[in-house]
């Protein structure tokens, strides 16, 4: 039986409120936070992988547990220059992250929970139980807002064990010696392990929409290419801008139950939404009065986690009690 008061609830369980409602607990354990999903676990299916400098250094010593993957460099292809690029690269993978979060908030945490909706204080579930909350937070995802200029990226990505072991030692951030096809692409792979690869095919282009099955073909062409024998296909997703209502591209690029990868490319366009604050300094610092949360926004496509981490709260320390949902 879920209580239905707390003193705040955390509607959805996504990275960015993952983050928060773990590091709240352990800053301030006594806070009573609920954090509420509506799929089987926390995080979806995703990888998030970020750089070393993306992140302070106290950022990186609390994220640690749910790095899956690192490595300490990283290679960049263009037609006529080819780099490798010293610094480190760390993935997380939803697998990870849906262990330690899980653990971490035992009963905090409840999945498998839609809710029907929600005000900056209450939560209504779908079962018709109504929770109240001194703050909600909102982080299902984005919704148009005049405040928000959204960037649009499309990609497919792949994860496969292969038949024999790729080579590579590091990720290939960017191989943008591909046939461009109409747009701007690359192709982005991180290997897993020895015989585990992960492969975007990435585009920027002007329409709202990605070919797939031309997408599925650029990755075994380009496996075929580095002498990659593909084995078994292990998971797909593919992340591109949905139409909108309102006519307006959704723009958050996350895939379905198999997504490899999740994307998001919002920028910010409003000077409130430069205002940024580490979550996890926030979150310590967290008074109950007033927390006003920016979901995923001035994410860049190669610093994933560093978005969720820099753009997960702002906290007005002098506001009049009250709670902004995510969502404009």
């Amino acid at each position: 039986m879920i209580n239905t008061r707390w003193d705040l609830i955390l509607v959805g369980a996504g990275l960015a409120n993952g983050l928060i409602a773990w590091r709240l607990r352990q800053c301030q354990p006594a806070l009573n936070v609920l954090l509420i999903e509506a799929g089987p676990t926390p995080g979806g299916n995703h990888t998030w992988s970020f750089h070393h400098g993306d992140i302070s250094a106290a950022q990186h010593a609390w994220l640690d547990p749910l790095v899956a993957h690192r490595w300490a460099d990283y290679d960049v292809f263009f037609p006529e220059r080819t780099r490798t690029v010293a610094g480190g690269y760390t993935s997380v993978t939803s697998e990870r992250f849906a262990e330690v979060i899980s653990r971490a908030l035992g009963d905090h945490l409840v999945t498998q929970t839609p809710i029907s909706r929600l005000t900056p204080t209450s939560v209504a579930l779908e079962d018709g139980r109504i929770l109240e909350a001194g703050a909600v937070i909102d982080g299902r995802g984005y919704q148009p807002s005049p405040h928000l200029t959204v960037g649009l990226q499309a990609f497919l990505g792949q994860q496969w064990q292969l038949k024999h072991p790729h080579g590579l030692t590091r990720p290939r951030l960017m191989d943008a010696t591909v046939d461009q096809q109409g747009g701007y692409r690359f192709v982005y792979t991180l290997p897993l392990s020895a015989t585990s690869l992960l492969i975007e095919d990435t585009h920027y282009i002007d329409r709202a929409t990605l070919d797939h099955d031309r997408a599925r073909l650029n990755i075994a062409y380009y496996a075929k290419a580095q002498d990659w024998a593909l084995g078994t296909l292990q998971r797909e997703g593919a992340g591109q801008p949905a139409d909108h209502p309102d006519g307006q591209p959704r723009g958050i690029l996350a895939g379905g139950p198999g997504s490899a990868t999740k994307r998001p490319t919002r920028r910010p366009v409003s000077p409130h939404d430069r205002l940024f604050a580490s979550a996890g300094s926030v979150a310590c610092r967290y008074d109950r009065r007033a927390i006003l949360f920016y979901a995923g926004i001035a994410v860049s496509p190669y610093s994933r986690l560093r978005g969720a981490v820099l753009a997960a709260a702002a906290l007005f320390s002098h506001a009049q009690p009250h709670a902004v949902s995510g969502r404009p």
